[in-house]
């Protein structure tokens, strides 16, 4: 198991370029299951998340070329569908959530296929109910494999309906869109996540000669064609990460700027970090944070507190949450966490108590953060990354700290992050790779 040492205290400077969306890679990575025709993606990140889920659709009888460093090359002409049966692969499959996302478009191509037992972040409850239910509006039949955990899905045809979904889920959103864009017929989608993730995928849809209308909003209008044809595609900047760098210069007191952010796709995160005093400038598609040795919350009008809570898109992302808290104990005033989506995200903030943080855990869902000003600095500790989200909040919190941190599990920031630890280095972070 690989391991973080982390020396804190040093100032940072300099540029650094967003890597590609991970969310958005590995919606579209699935996409390429629609067409036996070749399709090429542009700026997918080398992270462990997408190279597994590449190796899902390898393993699916997919033809994948490294055209160079993050350009891909897919040909699905010839999909090998009784490997879904396999027990190896739904092993395999079972490792990232992503891979739920190959049930759509097979189902789409092939007429059956399976969801595995999700992967990924331990943050919660992450149910499938609103994709099998989507499924099955759309004409599928599912059954679940108690023994085996997953579901397996057959349909004779798909057919277009209209789907009213239970919660605006971005992975759900996504699966659906990819079967009903081949179902007979019409199907709307209503109450649809319209994060820029779908977005991105509905227009690489389009591009591969999709019907798809309403992009942006929480109302799809999907008319099913025959057949989708290749195309290639460039994923957006990834937004997680260019508000984890907001962070990271903030806590660390850096001068930072963030080169190709797009910031057309950013929606409301510059806002939620300039509403805890952090200073950011817009200079075309950079943003540029000045060196800040304070930063201090912005109540509400009336005087009150505030809170800071993730919404379904346009409003926050769950995913910068833990970010903004970690941000949020070096503030000068207070600030509640609200995390609505998922129980387990913020268990997180026991680590950042015993490194001197001032947190009120008042529930699964709401942490209350007492701001220090920097009057009292963290102080580095041994602690394991939860997730991919908490586990690079405590890599900024121990570049901020005093001494020395050891973080334990960094697959797990290595499952999203794409060779952060040698591009802050190259800032003037100090940060080792070990073998724990």
């Amino acid at each position: 198991m690989k391991s973080f040492e982390v020396q804190g205290g040093y100032k940072l400077s300099g540029n650094i370029t967003p890597q590609g969306a991970k969310n958005e890679a590995l919606q579209v990575i699935c996409a390429v299951l629609l067409t036996s025709e070749p399709v090429t993606i542009c700026n997918i990140p080398n992270i462990i998340d997408a190279t597994l889920l590449i190796d899902v659709l390898v393993d699916l009888g997919v033809k994948v070329t490294h055209v160079k460093e993050g350009e891909y090359l897919f040909n699905a002409s010839q999909i090998d569908i009784d490997k879904i049966n396999d027990p190896a692969f739904q092993k395999k499959a079972n490792k990232l959530r992503g891979s739920v996302m190959i049930a759509g478009p097979l189902l789409a191509r092939c007429n059956h296929s399976f969801i595995p037992k999700p992967g990924g972040d331990k943050i919660g409850r992450r149910r499938m109910d609103t994709h099998i239910m989507g499924f099955e509006k759309l004409g599928v039949v599912s059954e679940y494999k108690q023994g085996d955990g997953f579901f397996k899905l057959s349909t004779k045809q798909l057919v277009g309906a209209d789907i009213l979904l239970e919660e605006p889920s971005v992975t759900g959103t996504a699966n659906i869109i990819l079967a009903a864009v081949m179902a007979k017929g019409q199907t709307t989608i209503y109450n649809a996540a319209c994060e820029p993730y779908i977005q991105q995928l509905c227009h690489m849809l389009n591009s591969m000669g999709a019907k798809i209308s309403g992009i942006k909003s929480n109302l799809l209008i999907i008319e099913g064609v025959q057949v989708l044809g290749g195309c290639t595609h460039t994923i957006l900047p990834d937004m997680i990460e260019v508000g984890s760098f907001i962070g990271l210069a903030a806590m660390t007191g850096s001068e930072i700027t963030i080169k190709n952010a797009g910031v057309q796709h950013l929606g409301m995160i510059p806002d939620k970090f300039q509403q805890l005093g952090i200073h950011l400038e817009i200079k075309g598609d950079d943003i540029y944070i000045p060196a800040q040795n304070s930063y201090e919350v912005n109540n509400y009008i009336d005087g009150s507190i505030l809170t800071i809570s993730d919404h379904p898109w346009p409003g926050l992302t769950p995913d910068l949450l833990s970010i903004l808290l970690v941000v949020a104990t070096q503030a000068k005033g207070s600030v509640l966490i609200h995390q609505k989506m998922f129980e387990s995200r913020l268990f997180f903030v026991d680590k950042l108590i015993d490194m001197g943080a001032r947190i009120i855990l008042c529930d699964p869902h709401r942490a209350t953060v007492i701001g220090l000003d920097r009057v009292q600095k963290l102080r580095g500790i041994t602690m394991s990354s939860p997730d991919i989200r908490a586990g690079v909040a405590l890599l900024i919190a121990a570049l901020s700290a005093d001494g020395i941190s050891i973080i334990q599990n960094i697959e797990q920031i290595d499952r999203g992050y794409q060779y952060l630890d040698q591009r802050l280095n190259q800032l003037g972070a100090k940060i080792k790779r070990i073998d724990s």
